[in-house]
């Protein structure tokens, strides 16, 4: 993940820190030192990190219990909102991603028996400010992850209670629909968390109100788009009608293009060859033409990393050269081309 750095390897993970925790920690420390004083600080900070590690046993939960299926597990990242495990792929099993959803909670749970037997369960503990003290930890960290272990059991797709309740529907139903139907719902209860938490004036609960929602659109966006490359032909998603910009137009025109056009890219045709041997999005265009001015030729700054196939193809191979060219022109056996296909045109198909 970017904006990540690693601090070390545990149990065949590596694990990393996300820059903005390092944030949270000061934020926390800052609020509660000047609350309290600098002692408040100390024991609010441990108190975070103590969190923390409660939240990467978490998903150490789901790590372990995914590579006892077979699914490896490269890095768990420590975010500000919690952590993620990330695997190289969710079980199509219903059953397996059940038990991988319900690893992360049950390891919470284990936490808080733990410490409940030794005696330090205790729900009157000060919160976060300055009012905690050392002796105070072990109840807190105790409370906190029963609270983890309930607040991840929310059918709020893509949390854990929310892969549980897609995994329920994938026994009744098609995955995508499952995923659908469960990525509605966590949409949907994200943004009455996010109107809860405008009312009661924290920014905390519509923070992450948005990353339950976007992290739902893109799970559902990354199933369908695994549906599509099992059964999907290149002609399924392709742009067969288009306009082409020539290499040889200068940055001018290809600026009049797009503002005549509703596009946010274009292909580069070469006349000659009648190929596509280029692209332009229209942001690429708009920055060089802010520098350098719009007598630059289209043929200079146009992405030259084209693919071709084709018609026929299995989408699956396009979305494996798309990973490293910026399109894929899309041509008959005689070699005349009738389309093309980029990450755009694959995103407006899934919309």
């Amino acid at each position: 993940m970017s904006w990540s750095f690693p601090i070390g390897r545990l149990l065949g993970s590596e694990l990393r820190v996300h820059y903005t925790f390092l944030l949270l920690l000061a934020f926390i420390g800052g609020s509660a030192w000047m609350a309290a004083g600098p002692s408040a600080a100390v024991i609010n900070v441990i108190y975070v990190l103590a969190l923390f590690a409660c939240v990467i046993a978490h998903e150490y939960g789901h790590a372990l219990t995914a590579r006892a299926f077979g699914i490896p597990t490269p890095d768990i990242t420590l975010l500000p909102i919690g952590g993620l495990a990330r695997l190289q792929r969710i079980p199509d099993n219903p059953v397996q991603e059940i038990l991988v959803a319900l690893a992360g909670p049950a390891v919470n749970v284990v936490i808080f028996g733990i410490l409940f037997l030794m005696g330090s369960a205790d729900f009157n503990g000060a919160p976060l400010g300055g009012g905690m003290t050392l002796a105070q930890l072990p109840a807190q960290i105790a409370l906190l992850n029963l609270i983890l272990a309930g607040f991840n059991m929310i059918p709020a797709f893509p949390m854990d209670g929310g892969r549980v309740l897609r995994a329920v529907l994938s026994l009744m139903t098609t995955r995508v629909t499952a995923t659908r139907i469960a990525a509605l719902i966590g949409q949907t209860l994200a943004i009455g968390f996010g109107i809860y938490g405008l009312y009661i004036g924290s920014f905390i609960y519509p923070l992450i109100a948005v990353f339950i929602f976007m992290a739902a659109r893109a799970e559902a966006q990354d199933v369908r788009l695994r549906d599509l490359a099992r059964t999907a032909r290149v002609e399924d998603v392709m742009r067969s009608h288009f306009t082409a910009l020539s290499p040889t137009l200068t940055l001018d025109q290809a600026k009049a293009a797009f503002d005549s056009h509703d596009v946010l890219e274009f292909p580069v045709v070469d006349s000659a060859t009648s190929r596509i041997v280029g692209f332009v999005t229209k942001k690429h265009v708009l920055d060089i033409h802010a520098k350098q001015g719009g007598a630059e030729f289209v043929g200079n700054v146009m992405a030259r990393n084209v693919a071709h196939v084709r018609e026929g193809q299995p989408l699956g191979q396009v979305l494996r050269l798309l990973q490293r060219a910026s399109g894929v022109g899309v041509v008959t056996a005689t070699g005349e081309t009738v389309g093309y296909v980029t990450q755009q045109t694959v995103m407006e198909h899934l919309k």
